[in-house]
Protein backbone atom coordinates (compact mmCIF):
# COMPACT_ATOMS: atom_id res chain seq x y z
CA UNK A 1 0.00 0.00 0.00
CA UNK A 2 1.22 3.42 -0.65
CA UNK A 3 2.29 5.58 1.69
CA UNK A 4 -0.33 8.14 2.51
CA UNK A 5 0.78 12.14 2.14
CA UNK A 6 -0.67 15.41 2.07
CA UNK A 7 -0.39 15.51 -1.42
CA UNK A 8 -1.31 11.85 -1.98
CA UNK A 9 -4.48 12.80 0.18
CA UNK A 10 -7.86 12.43 -1.91
CA UNK A 11 -11.02 14.46 -1.45
CA UNK A 12 -13.91 12.58 -1.08
CA UNK A 13 -16.70 14.81 -2.56
CA UNK A 14 -19.37 12.05 -3.46
CA UNK A 15 -19.99 10.98 0.87
CA UNK A 16 -23.30 12.68 0.02
CA UNK A 17 -23.68 10.11 -2.93
CA UNK A 18 -25.54 7.34 -1.57
CA UNK A 19 -29.09 7.35 -1.06
CA UNK A 20 -28.49 6.29 2.88
CA UNK A 21 -25.94 9.41 3.53
CA UNK A 22 -28.64 11.50 1.96
CA UNK A 23 -30.95 10.32 4.62
CA UNK A 24 -28.69 10.69 7.29
CA UNK A 25 -27.80 14.01 6.53
CA UNK A 26 -30.82 15.54 6.14
CA UNK A 27 -32.38 13.70 9.73
CA UNK A 28 -29.81 15.86 11.37
CA UNK A 29 -30.48 18.87 9.09
CA UNK A 30 -34.32 18.36 10.58
CA UNK A 31 -33.30 17.86 13.99
CA UNK A 32 -31.40 20.96 14.01
CA UNK A 33 -34.24 22.82 12.51
CA UNK A 34 -36.45 21.56 15.28
CA UNK A 35 -34.27 22.67 18.01
CA UNK A 36 -33.63 26.42 16.16
CA UNK A 37 -37.55 26.78 16.27
CA UNK A 38 -38.00 24.87 19.78
CA UNK A 39 -36.09 28.01 21.30
CA UNK A 40 -38.74 30.04 20.07
CA UNK A 41 -41.78 28.60 21.48
CA UNK A 42 -43.21 30.26 24.18
CA UNK A 43 -43.86 28.17 27.48
CA UNK A 44 -44.55 29.40 31.20
CA UNK A 45 -41.84 29.34 33.53
CA UNK A 46 -44.29 28.90 36.66
CA UNK A 47 -43.96 25.14 37.30
CA UNK A 48 -47.93 24.72 38.49
CA UNK A 49 -48.69 26.32 34.63
CA UNK A 50 -46.05 23.72 33.40
CA UNK A 51 -47.84 21.10 34.97
CA UNK A 52 -50.90 22.32 33.46
CA UNK A 53 -49.77 22.61 30.32
CA UNK A 54 -48.45 18.96 30.29
CA UNK A 55 -51.89 17.32 31.51
CA UNK A 56 -53.14 18.99 28.26
CA UNK A 57 -51.23 17.62 25.43
CA UNK A 58 -51.87 14.25 27.65
CA UNK A 59 -48.01 13.73 28.93
CA UNK A 60 -47.05 12.55 32.56
CA UNK A 61 -46.98 16.29 34.44
CA UNK A 62 -44.06 14.59 36.18
CA UNK A 63 -41.32 11.72 36.02
CA UNK A 64 -38.87 10.50 38.77
CA UNK A 65 -36.48 12.69 39.81
CA UNK A 66 -37.66 15.49 37.30
CA UNK A 67 -36.59 19.06 38.60
CA UNK A 68 -38.66 21.92 37.26
CA UNK A 69 -36.25 22.91 34.50
CA UNK A 70 -36.32 19.43 33.42
CA UNK A 71 -40.18 19.30 33.21
CA UNK A 72 -40.11 22.85 31.52
CA UNK A 73 -37.05 21.33 28.63
CA UNK A 74 -39.67 18.37 28.02
CA UNK A 75 -42.54 20.75 27.81
CA UNK A 76 -40.45 22.53 25.46
CA UNK A 77 -39.62 19.34 23.34
CA UNK A 78 -43.11 17.88 23.29
CA UNK A 79 -44.14 20.89 21.78
CA UNK A 80 -41.55 21.38 19.32
CA UNK A 81 -42.32 17.79 18.47
CA UNK A 82 -46.01 18.67 17.54
CA UNK A 83 -45.68 21.41 15.55
CA UNK A 84 -43.24 19.64 13.75
CA UNK A 85 -45.65 16.74 12.90
CA UNK A 86 -47.86 19.24 11.52
CA UNK A 87 -45.45 21.24 9.59
CA UNK A 88 -46.50 24.37 11.65
CA UNK A 89 -43.98 27.00 11.03
CA UNK A 90 -45.56 29.60 12.75
CA UNK A 91 -44.66 29.24 16.22
CA UNK A 92 -45.96 31.54 18.46
CA UNK A 93 -43.14 33.60 19.96
CA UNK A 94 -42.36 35.12 23.31
CA UNK A 95 -41.77 38.76 22.21
CA UNK A 96 -40.40 39.76 25.84
CA UNK A 97 -37.78 37.22 25.18
CA UNK A 98 -35.87 38.19 22.28
CA UNK A 99 -33.38 40.11 23.13
CA UNK A 100 -31.94 37.28 25.58
CA UNK A 101 -32.26 34.72 22.85
CA UNK A 102 -30.24 37.02 20.61
CA UNK A 103 -27.56 37.59 22.96
CA UNK A 104 -28.19 33.49 23.74
CA UNK A 105 -27.41 32.73 20.03
CA UNK A 106 -24.78 35.16 19.48
CA UNK A 107 -22.60 33.61 22.64
CA UNK A 108 -23.38 29.91 20.86
CA UNK A 109 -22.68 30.98 17.48
CA UNK A 110 -18.79 29.85 16.37
CA UNK A 111 -16.25 32.76 15.82
CA UNK A 112 -12.99 32.44 14.00
CA UNK A 113 -9.73 34.37 14.05
CA UNK A 114 -7.34 35.52 11.49
CA UNK A 115 -4.48 33.52 11.49
CA UNK A 116 -0.84 34.35 10.70
CA UNK A 117 1.07 32.38 7.31
CA UNK A 118 3.08 30.95 10.10
CA UNK A 119 0.07 28.94 11.51
CA UNK A 120 -1.03 27.90 7.86
CA UNK A 121 2.07 26.27 7.38
CA UNK A 122 2.31 24.62 10.56
CA UNK A 123 -1.21 23.26 9.94
CA UNK A 124 0.46 22.06 6.37
CA UNK A 125 3.46 20.42 8.35
CA UNK A 126 1.56 19.12 10.83
CA UNK A 127 -1.23 17.23 8.29
CA UNK A 128 2.06 15.88 6.33
CA UNK A 129 3.47 15.04 9.34
CA UNK A 130 0.54 12.89 10.81
CA UNK A 131 -1.07 11.38 7.88
CA UNK A 132 1.42 8.36 7.34
CA UNK A 133 1.95 8.02 10.84
CA UNK A 134 -1.53 7.27 10.85
CA UNK A 135 -1.87 5.15 8.01
CA UNK A 136 1.03 2.97 10.03
CA UNK A 137 -0.95 3.01 13.40
CA UNK A 138 -4.21 1.56 11.54
CA UNK A 139 -2.88 -0.91 9.63
CA UNK A 140 -0.75 -2.21 12.46
CA UNK A 141 -4.30 -2.63 14.34
CA UNK A 142 -5.96 -4.19 11.58
CA UNK A 143 -2.79 -6.11 11.78
CA UNK A 144 -3.70 -7.13 16.08
CA UNK A 145 -7.13 -7.36 14.87
CA UNK A 146 -6.94 -10.34 13.26
CA UNK A 147 -4.77 -11.59 16.08
CA UNK A 148 -6.18 -14.86 17.51
CA UNK A 149 -7.86 -14.92 20.49
CA UNK A 150 -5.46 -17.43 22.77
CA UNK A 151 -2.56 -15.38 21.57
CA UNK A 152 -4.25 -12.47 22.76
CA UNK A 153 -5.11 -13.76 26.26
CA UNK A 154 -1.44 -15.42 27.02
CA UNK A 155 -0.19 -11.66 25.91
CA UNK A 156 -2.01 -10.04 28.85
CA UNK A 157 -1.18 -12.83 31.16
CA UNK A 158 2.53 -12.20 30.29
CA UNK A 159 2.15 -8.30 30.60
CA UNK A 160 -0.13 -7.87 33.46
CA UNK A 161 1.90 -10.78 35.54
CA UNK A 162 4.88 -9.01 34.79
CA UNK A 163 3.04 -5.29 36.01
CA UNK A 164 1.81 -7.26 39.34
CA UNK A 165 5.78 -7.10 40.19
CA UNK A 166 6.07 -3.41 40.47
CA UNK A 167 7.81 -2.51 44.04
CA UNK A 168 9.74 0.32 45.31
CA UNK A 169 13.28 0.94 43.83
CA UNK A 170 14.17 3.70 45.57
CA UNK A 171 13.15 7.73 46.92
CA UNK A 172 15.11 10.56 46.94
CA UNK A 173 14.79 14.46 48.05
CA UNK A 174 14.13 16.00 44.95
CA UNK A 175 14.26 19.27 46.12
CA UNK A 176 13.19 21.61 48.96
CA UNK A 177 9.91 22.59 47.60
CA UNK A 178 6.92 19.71 46.43
CA UNK A 179 7.50 18.03 43.11
CA UNK A 180 5.18 18.86 40.14
CA UNK A 181 5.92 16.97 38.01
CA UNK A 182 8.36 14.01 36.57
CA UNK A 183 9.21 12.35 33.27
CA UNK A 184 11.45 10.02 32.32
CA UNK A 185 14.09 10.87 29.00
CA UNK A 186 13.41 8.65 25.79
CA UNK A 187 16.50 6.60 26.50
CA UNK A 188 15.38 5.93 30.37
CA UNK A 189 18.59 6.87 31.38
CA UNK A 190 17.46 10.67 32.95
CA UNK A 191 14.45 11.59 35.03
CA UNK A 192 13.56 15.01 34.91
CA UNK A 193 11.44 17.01 38.01
CA UNK A 194 10.46 20.26 38.07
CA UNK A 195 9.68 21.70 41.29
CA UNK A 196 7.91 24.31 42.91
CA UNK A 197 11.03 26.35 43.71
CA UNK A 198 11.17 27.32 39.95
CA UNK A 199 14.22 24.52 39.66
CA UNK A 200 14.28 21.85 36.87
CA UNK A 201 16.63 19.37 37.93
CA UNK A 202 17.81 16.25 35.65
CA UNK A 203 18.89 12.88 37.60
CA UNK A 204 20.28 9.89 36.58
CA UNK A 205 18.20 6.56 36.55
CA UNK A 206 18.29 4.51 38.81
CA UNK A 207 21.20 5.19 40.82
CA UNK A 208 19.29 8.54 41.76
CA UNK A 209 22.13 10.75 41.55
CA UNK A 210 22.19 14.53 40.22
CA UNK A 211 23.12 15.61 36.82
CA UNK A 212 22.38 18.51 36.59
CA UNK A 213 20.30 22.03 37.74
CA UNK A 214 18.57 24.27 35.07
CA UNK A 215 17.58 27.79 36.50
CA UNK A 216 16.24 30.37 35.28
CA UNK A 217 12.37 30.65 36.54
CA UNK A 218 11.36 32.75 38.87
CA UNK A 219 8.24 31.04 40.50
CA UNK A 220 6.59 27.41 40.62
CA UNK A 221 7.40 25.40 37.75
CA UNK A 222 4.02 23.83 36.54
CA UNK A 223 5.27 21.10 33.74
CA UNK A 224 8.12 19.63 32.07
CA UNK A 225 8.64 17.39 28.78
CA UNK A 226 11.26 16.12 26.50
CA UNK A 227 11.72 16.67 23.32
CA UNK A 228 11.16 13.39 21.62
CA UNK A 229 14.57 12.79 20.13
CA UNK A 230 16.12 13.64 23.57
CA UNK A 231 19.00 11.70 24.21
CA UNK A 232 18.49 9.67 21.36
CA UNK A 233 19.48 11.51 17.81
CA UNK A 234 18.69 15.41 19.15
CA UNK A 235 22.24 17.08 20.02
CA UNK A 236 22.84 17.76 23.87
CA UNK A 237 23.32 21.48 22.91
CA UNK A 238 20.01 21.79 20.76
CA UNK A 239 16.52 22.28 22.07
CA UNK A 240 16.09 19.05 24.52
CA UNK A 241 13.73 20.21 26.96
CA UNK A 242 10.86 22.55 27.84
CA UNK A 243 9.20 23.79 31.13
CA UNK A 244 6.61 25.68 32.56
CA UNK A 245 6.16 27.89 35.43
CA UNK A 246 4.10 30.32 37.54
CA UNK A 247 6.05 33.45 35.95
CA UNK A 248 3.80 32.88 32.80
CA UNK A 249 7.34 31.70 30.79
CA UNK A 250 8.01 28.57 29.18
CA UNK A 251 12.05 27.64 28.73
CA UNK A 252 13.81 25.72 26.04
CA UNK A 253 17.00 23.76 27.76
CA UNK A 254 19.31 22.41 26.27
CA UNK A 255 21.56 19.16 28.18
CA UNK A 256 24.76 21.42 28.27
CA UNK A 257 23.91 24.55 29.89
CA UNK A 258 22.40 25.19 32.89
CA UNK A 259 20.63 28.41 31.45
CA UNK A 260 17.61 28.34 29.00
CA UNK A 261 18.46 28.70 25.23
CA UNK A 262 15.02 30.89 24.77
CA UNK A 263 12.46 32.07 26.59
CA UNK A 264 8.82 31.83 25.33
CA UNK A 265 6.44 34.79 26.47
CA UNK A 266 2.99 35.53 26.17
CA UNK A 267 1.23 34.02 28.52
CA UNK A 268 -0.77 36.37 31.13
CA UNK A 269 -1.27 33.95 33.92
CA UNK A 270 0.42 31.06 35.37
CA UNK A 271 1.77 28.05 32.99
CA UNK A 272 0.73 24.56 33.97
CA UNK A 273 1.27 21.85 31.56
CA UNK A 274 3.22 21.49 28.58
CA UNK A 275 3.61 18.87 25.71
CA UNK A 276 5.90 18.81 23.00
CA UNK A 277 4.59 17.68 19.19
CA UNK A 278 5.78 14.21 18.26
CA UNK A 279 7.81 16.03 16.03
CA UNK A 280 9.44 18.02 18.45
CA UNK A 281 8.93 21.31 15.59
CA UNK A 282 6.14 22.72 18.05
CA UNK A 283 5.59 22.97 21.68
CA UNK A 284 1.84 23.57 23.68
CA UNK A 285 1.61 25.19 27.15
CA UNK A 286 -1.81 25.00 29.16
CA UNK A 287 -2.49 28.27 31.34
CA UNK A 288 -4.42 29.98 34.19
CA UNK A 289 -5.19 33.09 31.44
CA UNK A 290 -8.32 30.37 30.01
CA UNK A 291 -5.82 29.54 26.85
CA UNK A 292 -3.32 27.13 25.53
CA UNK A 293 -0.56 27.93 22.96
CA UNK A 294 1.07 26.40 20.47
CA UNK A 295 4.80 27.64 19.80
CA UNK A 296 7.39 27.29 17.13
CA UNK A 297 10.69 25.70 18.76
CA UNK A 298 12.85 26.72 15.79
CA UNK A 299 11.56 30.86 16.46
CA UNK A 300 10.24 30.54 19.31
CA UNK A 301 7.51 32.25 17.97
CA UNK A 302 3.83 32.26 19.04
CA UNK A 303 1.73 30.82 16.62
CA UNK A 304 -2.01 30.19 17.80
CA UNK A 305 -3.87 31.40 20.82
CA UNK A 306 -6.18 29.11 21.64
CA UNK A 307 -9.59 29.50 23.80
CA UNK A 308 -12.60 28.01 24.33
CA UNK A 309 -12.45 26.92 27.80
CA UNK A 310 -14.51 29.46 31.04
CA UNK A 311 -11.98 28.87 33.15
CA UNK A 312 -8.22 27.84 33.59
CA UNK A 313 -6.50 25.51 31.34
CA UNK A 314 -4.30 23.14 33.29
CA UNK A 315 -3.48 19.93 31.41
CA UNK A 316 -2.48 19.61 27.34
CA UNK A 317 -1.13 16.38 25.53
CA UNK A 318 -0.43 15.69 22.17
CA UNK A 319 -2.02 12.45 20.39
CA UNK A 320 1.17 10.16 18.74
CA UNK A 321 0.14 10.61 15.25
CA UNK A 322 0.34 14.65 16.03
CA UNK A 323 -2.82 15.22 14.34
CA UNK A 324 -4.71 16.09 17.59
CA UNK A 325 -4.06 17.83 20.96
CA UNK A 326 -6.33 17.10 23.91
CA UNK A 327 -6.94 20.16 26.98
CA UNK A 328 -8.37 20.23 30.06
CA UNK A 329 -9.89 22.97 32.05
CA UNK A 330 -11.05 23.18 35.61
CA UNK A 331 -14.29 24.31 34.05
CA UNK A 332 -14.44 20.54 34.21
CA UNK A 333 -14.54 20.44 30.08
CA UNK A 334 -12.07 18.41 27.93
CA UNK A 335 -11.40 19.80 24.30
CA UNK A 336 -10.18 17.05 21.38
CA UNK A 337 -8.51 20.19 18.81
CA UNK A 338 -7.60 19.26 15.16
CA UNK A 339 -4.41 21.11 14.60
CA UNK A 340 -4.54 20.86 10.93
CA UNK A 341 -8.00 22.79 10.46
CA UNK A 342 -8.35 24.44 14.26
CA UNK A 343 -11.50 22.58 14.95
CA UNK A 344 -13.21 21.09 18.14
CA UNK A 345 -13.30 17.34 17.52
CA UNK A 346 -14.46 16.41 20.66
CA UNK A 347 -15.92 17.73 23.71
CA UNK A 348 -15.16 15.57 26.83
CA UNK A 349 -18.00 16.79 29.09
CA UNK A 350 -18.15 13.98 31.92
CA UNK A 351 -16.42 15.37 35.35
CA UNK A 352 -17.68 17.73 37.81
CA UNK A 353 -14.75 18.91 39.00
CA UNK A 354 -11.35 20.29 37.28
CA UNK A 355 -9.24 17.99 34.86
CA UNK A 356 -6.11 18.31 36.00
CA UNK A 357 -4.64 15.55 33.41
CA UNK A 358 -5.10 14.16 29.76
CA UNK A 359 -3.46 11.01 28.17
CA UNK A 360 -3.86 9.86 24.87
CA UNK A 361 -3.65 5.92 24.76
CA UNK A 362 -1.50 4.77 21.60
CA UNK A 363 -4.23 3.29 20.05
CA UNK A 364 -4.89 7.31 19.06
CA UNK A 365 -8.41 7.01 19.17
CA UNK A 366 -8.84 6.90 23.57
CA UNK A 367 -7.99 9.33 26.25
CA UNK A 368 -7.80 9.02 29.83
CA UNK A 369 -8.65 12.01 31.73
CA UNK A 370 -8.36 12.69 35.49
CA UNK A 371 -10.32 14.93 37.02
CA UNK A 372 -10.91 16.67 41.19
CA UNK A 373 -13.98 14.51 41.54
CA UNK A 374 -11.46 11.36 42.13
CA UNK A 375 -12.39 9.69 38.69
CA UNK A 376 -10.39 8.99 35.84
CA UNK A 377 -12.79 8.57 32.86
CA UNK A 378 -12.11 7.05 29.71
CA UNK A 379 -13.28 8.20 26.08
CA UNK A 380 -13.75 7.06 22.52
CA UNK A 381 -13.47 9.72 19.69
CA UNK A 382 -15.19 7.03 17.21
CA UNK A 383 -17.75 6.82 19.66
CA UNK A 384 -17.87 10.79 20.69
CA UNK A 385 -18.38 9.59 24.35
CA UNK A 386 -17.31 7.94 27.48
CA UNK A 387 -16.53 4.57 27.99
CA UNK A 388 -15.81 4.00 31.24
CA UNK A 389 -15.49 5.95 34.68
CA UNK A 390 -12.84 4.59 37.09
CA UNK A 391 -13.05 5.84 40.60
CA UNK A 392 -9.92 5.48 40.93
CA UNK A 393 -8.65 7.38 43.94
CA UNK A 394 -10.28 8.92 47.19
CA UNK A 395 -9.05 12.30 46.19
CA UNK A 396 -7.72 14.86 43.42
CA UNK A 397 -6.37 12.77 40.08
CA UNK A 398 -3.42 14.53 39.67
CA UNK A 399 -1.62 12.78 36.52
CA UNK A 400 -2.51 9.81 34.43
CA UNK A 401 -0.36 8.33 31.85
CA UNK A 402 -0.10 4.92 29.65
CA UNK A 403 2.66 3.27 28.88
CA UNK A 404 3.97 3.87 25.53
CA UNK A 405 6.42 1.11 24.04
CA UNK A 406 9.62 2.71 22.12
CA UNK A 407 11.04 0.41 19.50
CA UNK A 408 14.38 0.95 20.23
CA UNK A 409 14.01 -1.16 23.55
CA UNK A 410 12.58 -4.04 22.15
CA UNK A 411 15.00 -6.87 22.83
CA UNK A 412 14.19 -10.08 20.88
CA UNK A 413 14.87 -13.53 22.78
CA UNK A 414 18.25 -15.15 21.72
CA UNK A 415 17.61 -18.82 20.66
CA UNK A 416 19.36 -21.24 22.00
CA UNK A 417 22.59 -22.41 20.18
CA UNK A 418 23.16 -25.63 18.70
CA UNK A 419 25.14 -28.00 20.42
CA UNK A 420 28.98 -28.30 19.47
CA UNK A 421 30.49 -31.21 18.04
CA UNK A 422 32.95 -32.71 19.65
CA UNK A 423 36.59 -33.62 18.65
CA UNK A 424 35.66 -37.02 17.64
CA UNK A 425 32.66 -35.23 15.47
CA UNK A 426 30.02 -36.49 17.45
CA UNK A 427 27.28 -34.34 18.64
CA UNK A 428 25.08 -34.17 21.78
CA UNK A 429 25.86 -36.48 24.53
CA UNK A 430 27.86 -39.14 24.84
CA UNK A 431 25.66 -41.51 22.44
CA UNK A 432 27.02 -44.80 24.00
CA UNK A 433 25.95 -43.21 27.64
CA UNK A 434 22.33 -42.53 26.50
CA UNK A 435 22.50 -46.21 24.26
CA UNK A 436 22.70 -48.05 27.13
CA UNK A 437 19.93 -46.87 28.89
CA UNK A 438 18.32 -46.64 26.27
CA UNK A 439 16.19 -50.04 27.83
CA UNK A 440 15.25 -48.36 30.67
CA UNK A 441 11.72 -46.71 30.71
CA UNK A 442 10.87 -43.51 30.06
CA UNK A 443 8.82 -41.16 32.54
CA UNK A 444 6.73 -38.89 30.83
CA UNK A 445 7.97 -35.52 32.35
CA UNK A 446 5.33 -32.17 31.76
CA UNK A 447 7.23 -29.52 29.28
CA UNK A 448 6.65 -26.13 29.93
CA UNK A 449 4.14 -24.79 27.59
CA UNK A 450 5.34 -22.64 24.52
CA UNK A 451 4.08 -19.26 24.28
CA UNK A 452 1.67 -18.85 21.47
CA UNK A 453 3.18 -15.35 20.34
CA UNK A 454 6.10 -13.98 18.90
CA UNK A 455 8.06 -11.54 20.92
CA UNK A 456 7.49 -8.72 18.65
CA UNK A 457 3.36 -9.37 18.75
CA UNK A 458 3.65 -9.41 22.36
CA UNK A 459 5.87 -5.70 22.35
CA UNK A 460 3.46 -4.54 19.06
CA UNK A 461 0.45 -5.35 21.54
CA UNK A 462 1.75 -3.76 24.85
CA UNK A 463 2.26 -0.67 24.01
CA UNK A 464 -0.64 0.74 25.55
CA UNK A 465 -1.93 -2.33 27.36
CA UNK A 466 -2.11 -0.32 30.98
CA UNK A 467 -1.69 2.36 32.49
CA UNK A 468 -0.38 4.37 35.53
CA UNK A 469 -2.26 7.16 37.62
CA UNK A 470 -1.32 8.91 40.66
CA UNK A 471 -3.56 11.02 43.45
CA UNK A 472 -3.78 13.18 46.19
CA UNK A 473 -4.50 10.29 48.00
CA UNK A 474 -0.61 9.04 48.32
CA UNK A 475 -0.80 5.86 45.67
CA UNK A 476 -0.32 5.42 42.51
CA UNK A 477 -2.15 2.69 40.58
CA UNK A 478 -1.78 0.40 37.64
CA UNK A 479 -4.82 0.09 35.50
CA UNK A 480 -5.50 -2.76 32.28
CA UNK A 481 -6.76 -0.58 29.45
CA UNK A 482 -8.89 -3.01 28.38
CA UNK A 483 -11.17 -3.70 30.99
CA UNK A 484 -10.06 -0.70 33.51
CA UNK A 485 -9.03 -3.03 35.94
CA UNK A 486 -6.99 -2.23 38.87
CA UNK A 487 -3.48 -4.76 38.76
CA UNK A 488 -0.92 -2.85 41.21
CA UNK A 489 -1.48 -0.19 43.74
CA UNK A 490 2.09 1.32 44.95
CA UNK A 491 2.26 3.34 48.21
CA UNK A 492 4.52 6.15 48.58
CA UNK A 493 5.46 8.15 51.97
CA UNK A 494 3.69 11.18 51.09
CA UNK A 495 0.16 12.34 51.07
CA UNK A 496 -0.03 13.97 48.13
CA UNK A 497 1.02 12.19 44.56
CA UNK A 498 1.81 14.82 42.07
CA UNK A 499 2.96 13.09 39.16
CA UNK A 500 3.87 9.88 37.91
CA UNK A 501 5.48 8.84 34.68
CA UNK A 502 6.03 5.43 32.66
CA UNK A 503 9.33 4.57 31.13
CA UNK A 504 9.48 3.50 27.55
CA UNK A 505 10.84 0.25 28.04
CA UNK A 506 8.23 -0.42 30.76
CA UNK A 507 10.54 -1.38 33.57
CA UNK A 508 10.21 2.32 35.81
CA UNK A 509 7.79 4.12 37.00
CA UNK A 510 8.28 7.57 38.77
CA UNK A 511 6.05 9.73 41.08
CA UNK A 512 6.76 13.23 42.25
CA UNK A 513 5.26 13.79 45.67
CA UNK A 514 4.13 16.57 47.92
CA UNK A 515 7.19 15.90 50.13
CA UNK A 516 9.81 17.28 48.15
CA UNK A 517 10.75 13.87 46.98
CA UNK A 518 10.39 11.05 43.77
CA UNK A 519 10.42 7.70 43.97
CA UNK A 520 11.19 5.03 41.66
CA UNK A 521 9.25 1.91 41.01
CA UNK A 522 10.94 -1.27 39.26
CA UNK A 523 9.35 -4.62 37.93
CA UNK A 524 12.67 -6.15 37.77
CA UNK A 525 14.14 -8.45 40.19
Amino acid sequence: MAELTYDTLMDDGNYLGSERARMENQVILNELERKKKARNIAVPTDDNRVRARLREIGEPITLFGERPADRRDRLIYVLSQIKHARGDDGMQVDESSDESEDEEEARESEFYTPGSLELLEARRKIAEYSLPRAQKRVAQQLIDSKMELGRIVDIRKKVFGEVKKFAILGSQIGDERPISQVRFSPNNEILVTGSWSGTVKLWNVPACTPVRSLRGHSDRVGGVAWHPQATLRQSPDSVNLVSGAADCNLHLWSLNSESPLSVLKGHQERVCRVAFHPSGDYVASASYDTSWRLWDVATSQELLLQEGHSREVYSIEFQNDGALVASGGLDAIGRVWDLRTGRTAMVLDGHVQGIYSVAFSPNGYQIATGAGDDTIRIWDMRSLKSLYTIPGHTSNVSDVRFFQANDLFFKKPQTPEPTSPDVNGDTGANESAVSSRSDTPKLDKPEAASPTFTPEEEWSYRSGLFFASGGYDGYVKLWSADDWQLLRTLTTDSGKVMSVDISSNGHMIAAGTYNRNYQLYSDLE
